[in-house]
This record gives C-alpha cells, structure tokens and sequence, in this order.
C-alpha cells in the first residue's frame, strides 16, 4: 500500500491552521500519510505543525524541499522506493524535485483547493 506524502504548511495547514476538508478527503484512505515540510522548529508553530494527526517530517532546511536530495533523504529514512509513494504539494518547484526522484507528484494550487480533482489523482494514483 503506497504512503502519501502530503505537503504542510499551504496544502495541510493555511494560515496555521489545519485544512479540515483536506484533512477529512485523507481519512477516507488508509494508507499511511507523512506530512512534509522544510519548517525549523520556531517555524513549527507559525505553521500550525504541532499535534498534527500524521507524522511529520522535516530537514530543517538543510535541503528545502526543492532539492532531490530532500526527497532521496525521505526514502531513505523510511525505507521506501519512489513507487511506495505518492506525493502532492502546492510549490510547483518542489514537486519537480519529486519526480526528479521518481515520485508520482501532484500540484495542489493552493488559492483554487479543488478537492475534486485531488481526490480523483489520489483515486488514480493509490
């Protein structure tokens, strides 16, 4: 069963708060979710990325999510292939550096949150 990486602050959290209809669409899937993000941990807060309801990973910054690297360090952590994995993200730059890595990638805007078309990658892609 693929994983779901889910962007945070942007796609899971606006304005540092959790999307309650984003966050609702996840629950009807089981797969494992991991929330990912760059933030430090003074960004944390700010980004509402405390008692969230998946784990979170972070770098730090140390790459941003727009370096392969970051995503290659993520598999590596988990133990995951780029094909256990489904990512979708709001920067259209990070999700480039995804599927540099061979990561099935999704550009979530996050001004029009069309929740539709969302779930309808996600129903194509699990």
């Amino acid at each position: 069963m693929k994983t779901i990486l889910v962007d945070a602050a942007g796609t899971f959290t606006v304005d540092g708060v959790i999307d309650e209809k984003l966050h609702s669409l996840l629950e009807q899937y089981p797969n494992k979710k991991i929330i990912v993000t760059n933030a430090n941990d003074e960004q944390m807060p700010k980004y509402g990325l405390v008692s969230l309801p998946y784990e979170l990973f972070t770098l730090k910054h140390n790459p941003d999510k727009v370096d392969p690297k970051y995503f290659e360090t993520l598999l590596t952590q988990y133990n995951l292939k780029a094909e256990d994995v489904i990512y979708f993200e709001h920067s259209p730059e990070a999700v480039e550096s995804a599927k540099s890595v061979g990561i099935t990638s999704y550009h979530f805007d996050e001004t029009m949150r069309d929740y539709d078309t969302l779930k309808a990658w996600l129903d194509a892609n699990l």
